[in-house]
């Protein structure tokens, strides 16, 4: 089966909201001076590229999350194979899956012709996620990231948290990049529903899941409100009706996580402001700054020496 589309799915089911994390101190926290209108480009080459496709904006969000988890949020997975670069977007976790690439093609060259070599790819990949929430949670994005003149496929492939990992595994990925979770829901990878399932809505799934696959197979997580960023993913939990295994178990393994779920579940503002700090959280793992890195004139390839 493809993947789903949901802001959920997507992100927030591979972590549970509200994390703590060993904050990095940015050495300075830019504004763009010389780029006044650096945000407003970003946020309106977003909102045309998700006009377009729904799916784009939880493309973008991920994007973002499969780059902090390799070497920081240093814009790495962007980066094309070339002499001494093996891109990361062969990765397991990436092939045949992390897509929006040329959305943030489209706003690098809109941001050179505007004020060249000023904003980085890390920080617009950061700018992306949170204006694709738009009509959702929003905050603040430091600024003054840079980014890598390299990439990592071992660390894509070991890092990111994929569905088939262990709790353990999956905890040990976190605490690696610095986060410690309030509760961790594990992730199976035992291609069978959860026992908790709606049962009528798992047979649903199964009939629309052929054993041959195919990437045309598209679901929606959250059928209710699929293109808007709510709360009601986690109310159809509470129904039995995650699509995902690893979206179900929020509430059947831990009863910290299904504390969690009943809070979001009936508070849309906690949640929103749970995902918020998240975010700024997760942005902040290790990020290049001050006179480390470059950056990339072009955010498919480092810039010749």
């Amino acid at each position: 089966m493809a993947p789903a589309f949901s802001y959920f799915s997507l992100l927030l089911h591979q972590f549970v909201s509200l994390v703590r994390v060993t904050m990095v101190t940015y050495t300075h926290n830019i504004t763009y001076k010389s780029c006044p209108t650096a945000q407003e480009i970003v946020k309106s080459v977003v909102a045309k590229a998700v006009a377009k496709e729904t799916r784009m904006a939880a493309s973008l969000l991920r994007l973002h999350f499969h780059d902090c988890f390799v070497k920081g949020c240093d814009a790495s997975l962007l980066l094309d194979s070339s002499k001494g670069i093996v891109t990361e977007k062969g990765s397991n976790p990436n092939k045949n899956s992390a897509r929006g690439f040329e959305v943030l093609d489209d706003i690098k060259s809109a941001l050179e012709k505007e004020c060249p070599q000023t904003v980085s790819c890390a920080d617009i990949l950061a700018l992306a996620a949170r204006d694709s929430t738009a009509g959702g949670p929003s905050w603040e994005v430091q600024l003054g990231r840079r980014d890598s003149r390299s990439a990592s496929l071992s660390g894509s492939n070991n890092n990111i948290p994929a569905p088939n990992n262990t709790f353990n595994s999956i905890l040990s990925k976190f605490q690696r990049q610095g986060l410690q979770l309030v509760d961790l829901v594990a992730l199976s990878g035992n291609n069978k529903p959860d026992s908790t399932l709606d049962q009528s809505y798992a047979a649903q799934l199964c009939n629309r899941c052929p054993k041959s696959g195919g990437d045309q197979n598209l679901f929606f997580s959250d059928f209710v409100s699929p293109t808007k960023f709510d709360n009601i993913y986690f109310k159809l939990l509470l129904a039995s009706k995650g699509l995902l295994n690893s979206d179900q178990v929020h509430t059947t393994k831990s009863r910290a996580s299904l504390a969690l779920v009943k809070q979001y579940a009936e508070n849309n503002a906690l949640l929103f402001d749970h995902f918020d700090k998240s975010m700024v959280k997760m942005g902040n793992i290790s990020p290049l700054t001050g006179s480390s890195g470059e950056i990339r004139k072009n955010c498919r390839k480092v810039n010749s020496s």
